[in-house]
Formats: structure tokens, C-alpha cells, sequence
């Protein structure tokens, strides 16, 4: 059988999700249509309605610099995270050091970092990337992901390492041939988990650079201001959808490379 085909499990856990999000979007509109009627919660006709008013091109301008600044912040969170990782695999006297840094990077308030790092770096270009964004993003995801690969690496079997230091083999050759193979299920969870956070890492970048002019955090801020609640509405579901994406070809990804971690075959 295919990896990707679906079993009745899977066709069944499908469904399920199927009937409560719309069981969700029923609930919602007749709450908003009655109970919070008066706290001007938008249904979602009036969303979808803000959607068609809007035009796809508006959202994909929005998201597009949104998207490219979390694409950044993720690939170099997640390279950092993996280079330290496997570095606490080689050195293994670091690892101390290592995992208080990887600490105090995930307890540090985002309110408290985001306004250094505006002050540090030059007000972007109209239209451009914010960096800021790009590393609350990669911040976002440096201690997850480096816990992830510890944890996924030190997996491997002990038995399998002995053969490999019996035959000669260096640290190295065990990280190669046996902990990355060994790995793979948990990094591919780990790096699921950091793409909705480097999305929301890089928001919250927008959210706090004022000097910023198009993007989610931007349009989020305008539609504040002007009182547009279908619009922030909207934006929101936007972004949910796109972590939800994010996650999901992630976990398809980890299914193709790794089909031993659900149990079929390689």
C-alpha cells in the first residue's frame, strides 16, 4: 500500500474534522448572528464577504511578505538549532552551556526583544522585508527545535552505535549512519511544530515594527484602527489556514521520508 493512500482510520479520523469544523462554522454564525450580535462579531458570510470584497490579490500581496519573512526566520532558526544540536552530540561536555542558551532564548518575552531589534536594524524599504520579522521567527523556533534533534538523535539504538564504534567508527560516523536515520520521526515532528511558530514569530515582528507598510501585522493594525472587525476577521482565518497548510506538508514530508515512523514500509 501506498504511504500517502488513505487508510479507514485516516478516511474516518478525516471525516470527523470534516463534521466539526462544520459544526464550528454553524455555531459561529448563529452566536454572532444572535448572543454577540451587539459586539459586532462578524459571521462568516460577512467574512467571506470581506474576502470577495477584498480580492485575492490584497491577500496574496499581504501574506506573500508575511510568508517570506517567516521562510527566512525558519530556515535559519532551524539551521542554528541543528548545528547546535549536532554539536552537543560531538562535544558533549557543551551541552550545559548549550541548552541554558537554548532556554534563555524560548523565556525571553518577544514585547522585551521586539523593540531592541527594531532599534538595532535600519527601518525597512517600503515594501520590503522587516528583519526584526525575520528573527522573532527564527527565535520563535531555535528552542524547540533544538530539543527536538537532542532528543532525536540520543534515539538511535545503543547496540547499533557499539557496532559502528566496534568497526572504527568516529562520533561523526555514528551521528551519520545511524542518529540521523534514527532521528528523522522526531525532527520532522519538531520541525511541524516550528512552522507555525515562525509564522507567528514573524507576525508579532509586523505587529511591533510600525515602520512597516504592507503585511499581515500592518493590515491587522489598519483594520484596528478603522474599526474593520470582518477584515481583522478574515486575516486571522488567513493565517490559521496558512500555519495549518504549513503543518500539514510538513507532516506529509515526514511521511515520505520517514514511512517507518507510522509503522509502514520503507
Amino acid at each position: 500500500m501506498s504511504t500517502l493512500s488513505l487508510s479507514p482510520e485516516r478516511t474516518k479520523t478525516l471525516g470527523i474534522g470534516a463534521a466539526g469544523l462544520v459544526g464550528t462554522v454553524a455555531l459561529w454564525w448563529l452566536v454572532a448572528a444572535t448572543v454577540l450580535a451587539r459586539f459586532q462579531v462578524p459571521t462568516p458570510g460577512e467574512v467571506l464577504s470581506t474576502f470577495a470584497d477584498r480580492g485575492f490579490d490584497y491577500y496574496r500581496t499581504v501574506f506573500s511578505i508575511t510568508l517570506e519573512e517567516s521562510l527566512y526566520g525558519y530556515l535559519v532558526g532551524v539551521a542554528l538549532a541543528l548545528t547546535v544540536a549536532v554539536l552537543v552530540l560531538l562535544v558533549p561536555f557543551i551541552e550545559p552551556i548549550v541548552m541554558q542558551l537554548a532556554v534563555i532564548t524560548y523565556c525571553l518575552p518577544i514585547v522585551v526583544l521586539a523593540p531592541i531589534l527594531i532599534t538595532v536594524h535600519e527601518i525597512p524599504e517600503k515594501g520590503g522585508l522587516s528583519a526584526t520579522a525575520i528573527d522573532l521567527a527564527a527565535v520563535s523556533v531555535f528552542f524547540t527545535t533544538v530539543v527536538g534533534a537532542v532528543l532525536g538523535f540520543r534515539a538511535a539504538d545503543q547496540a547499533t552505535l557499539d557496532v559502528v564504534e566496534v568497526y572504527g567508527g568516529s562520533r561523526l560516523q555514528q551521528l551519520l549512519r545511524v542518529r540521523v536515520v534514527a532521528a528523522l520521526p522526531a525532527l520532522f515532528t519538531t520541525l511541524q511544530i516550528a512552522a507555525p511558530a515562525a509564522f507567528l514569530g514573524a507576525l508579532l515582528g509586523e505587529y511591533f515594527d510600525r515602520h512597516l507598510e504592507i503585511g499581515v501585522g500592518p493590515s491587522l493594525i489598519l483594520s484596528q484602527n478603522n474599526r474593520e472587525t470582518a477584515l481583522a476577521w478574515s486575516l486571522g482565518i488567513g493565517c490559521a489556514l496558512v500555519s495549518g497548510l504549513a503543518y500539514a506538508l510538513l507532516g506529509l514530508l515526514g511521511r515520505v521520508v520517514a514511512p517507518w515512523s507510522r509503522g509502514a514500509a520503507s
